[in-house]
């Protein structure tokens, strides 16, 4: 049986991951910073049959958390078969890059990006030894500098200097480590799960946690053919399901 980390899966489009990836016969990992919320988490998808799920504890902005949290891991599983990393954070709004407080920037890429690159680096073992070991870094279409140059795209005027930023770092990141594991058998892509209503945006999105999730496992079920260092995004691109950096 295949197993999956997922970080900040205790709701939203990181819990309906979960579900669907259960659902495809995985042994789920809810990565949680809230370890009550985690174990509620995990009693309701055990209350619809689903049981092969179980929280770890993890706070992707402390790296003692982190090192924890594979030390825990460790002692479930010799081999971690998918890394999702869905943790992320809007930050305080609005964020023009002339008034965005820096110290609130710092915080956002604290989770959105370098809490990533801890968490990865600190799970490289364990996927080492998946026949088949995924990455997929969840981002956002606002992450694309390509659209956001562009007066035409529909987001445009959706300008966030934190969280805009660390998603773009986030891309960039995705791009060097796809590189780095390039002669191997591991797949890292970054995955758009689309403008979704959740509480992080108030549900102001129009599209649903499963849809979005879907594309989330798309990336994560990836066979040997698949590709790698890869910008997923049906809201960008519908036709291709590609999106430019």
């Amino acid at each position: 049986m295949k197993t999956v980390l997922i970080t900040g899966a205790n709701k939203s489009i990181g819990f309906e991951t979960a579900r669907q990836l259960l659902q495809q016969g995985y042994y789920v990992y809810l990565g949680c910073r809230d370890i009550q919320k985690g174990q509620e988490a995990v009693n309701q998808l055990q209350s619809e049959g689903l049981n092969n799920v179980e929280s770890i504890n993890i706070d992707v902005n402390s790296k003692q958390s982190v090192k924890a949290a594979r030390e825990v891991l460790g002692q479930k599983t010799k081999v971690l078969d998918v890394l999702i990393n869905n943790a992320g954070i809007l930050g305080p709004v609005p964020q023009t890059s002339l008034e965005a407080d820096t110290d609130a920037i710092k915080q956002v890429f604290d989770t959105n990006f370098f809490g990533v690159i801890e968490t990865t680096q600190a799970f490289i073992d364990l996927l080492k030894e998946s026949a088949e070991p995924r990455i997929v870094n969840v981002t956002s279409g606002l992450g694309s500098l390509t659209l956001h140059s562009d007066p035409s795209w529909k987001y445009y005027a959706v300008k966030a200097a934190a969280y805009v930023s660390s998603k773009a770092a986030l891309n960039a990141y995705t791009i060097i480590t796809a590189y780095d594991l390039r002669d191997t058998a591991f797949k890292v892509n970054a995955v758009d799960p689309g403008y979704t209503a959740t509480d992080f945006n108030n549900h102001s999105g129009p599209g649903s946690v499963q849809d979005a999730a879907a594309r989330v496992v798309k990336a994560a079920v990836l066979g040997a053919d698949g590709p790698t260092g890869h910008f997923f995004s049906d809201d960008n691109n519908p036709e291709t399901g590609i999106s430019p950096w």
